[in-house]
């Protein structure tokens, strides 16, 4: 009896390790974590819920940031009917950023993108600006979040003008062959993470739910960056809690992939020789406290928990240097969620193992 019961605790011990969420293996090594800096609101819109930003440099040097934003008067839930993608800019990093446009709503029309454009993830690729963002078609919320989907725009700027890839902008839809994981995904196919891998291949990483399980990311791979993208057949993350809003980039000689751990406000940095076989995460942000101090989070206005979502980072000469992040709390104490900047210091100097 007492051999089973061991054999046993090993087996669960394992799986723990697999899945990623042993909280113990998430603070032994906190050597991402740790090197992040609160370096303050990146945008605060008077009116406007603002959620993520999404940063890339321009030709002249500035800083643009694509934000998506919806309606105060609307309430929070409205990202997923009044959402708009903006755009804000700044001469640096860290801001202060200034309004300068909306860049895309949705088309009101019988289209993939009728309502709520969201979640945007911008890139500079092959002397190109991408756009990639998500959207759906209307009706019930129910139907609403399954029929969330993935676009593409591309421009020479990020002023513009952007033109949607192929004839409607539809990039990534939920796959039709059974076989694979995110078959039947009651959320669709949403949060994007456009990844250049060095191979020159284009991976585009995703969250997906089947009924009754958890959110998790997969991956749909192109030899083009239009497409067509070809779904890898399982999921990538072992994990038993909700994670989502992966953001990929290549550090170390790695791809590294940061997403958020929605229970536990925290995020987790996972990393991977290939793109698709990913080691247990470490810790990759902490909770909001950690960065902006306790007396902060106790005066804030609080609207969606007490913790950063969304992660996005610029890249500079190839290295991490700001993380971009929706804030679900607002420390002024202002009405409205906004997005917040931290430095990542010591670029290039960080293990996972």
């Amino acid at each position: 009896m007492r051999k089973k019961l061991l054999i046993t605790l090993i087996c669960i011990s394992g799986f723990l390790r697999f899945t990623g969420v042993c909280a113990q293996e998430q603070r032994v090594n906190r050597s991402w974590a740790d090197r992040l800096e609160y370096a303050g609101i990146a945008v605060e819109e008077p009116g406007y819920h603002v959620w993520g930003a999404s940063p890339v440099i321009g030709p002249n040097g500035k800083t643009h940031l694509f934000v998506s934003r919806w309606p105060v008067e609307e309430g929070f839930g409205a990202w997923i009917t009044h959402c708009e993608i903006a755009r804000y800019v700044s001469d640096r990093p860290e801001g202060p950023f200034v309004f300068k446009e909306v860049v895309i709503r949705g088309t009101e029309t019988d289209t993939w993108d009728r309502k709520s454009p969201h979640n945007p993830n911008v890139h500079r690729v092959n002397n190109q600006y991408v756009l990639l963002y998500i959207a759906n078609s209307g009706g019930s919320r129910n139907k609403k979040v399954a029929s969330q989907r993935i676009g593409m725009m591309i421009a020479n700027s990020p002023e513009g003008p952007w033109k949607k890839a192929g004839d409607h902008g539809l990039i990534l839809e939920p796959p039709t062959d059974s076989l694979i994981w995110s078959h039947g995904s009651v959320v669709g196919v949403n949060n994007p993470a456009l990844f250049a891998h060095p191979d020159g291949r284009y991976f585009l990483y995703y969250k997906a739910m089947k009924k009754g399980d958890v959110r998790r990311m997969g991956v749909a791979i192109a030899d083009k960056l239009e497409g067509p993208y070809v779904f890898h057949k399982e999921y990538l993350t072992g994990n038993d809690t909700e994670i989502e809003d992966g953001y990929a980039f290549f550090e170390d000689g790695k791809v590294c992939f940061l997403t958020t751990n929605n229970h536990q406000g925290e995020g987790y940095l996972w990393k991977s020789e290939d793109g698709l076989h990913f080691d247990i995460p470490v810790l990759g942000f902490d909770r909001i406290e950690h960065y902006v101090g306790s007396e902060s989070v106790k005066n804030a206005t609080i609207l969606r928990g007490k913790k950063f979502e969304r992660p996005q980072i610029l890249m500079m000469d190839g290295k991490p240097r700001y993380l971009y992040v929706a804030s679900g709390i607002n420390i002024t104490g202002g009405n409205t969620s906004c997005s917040c900047v931290l430095r990542i210091k010591n670029p290039g100097q960080f293990s996972t193992k």
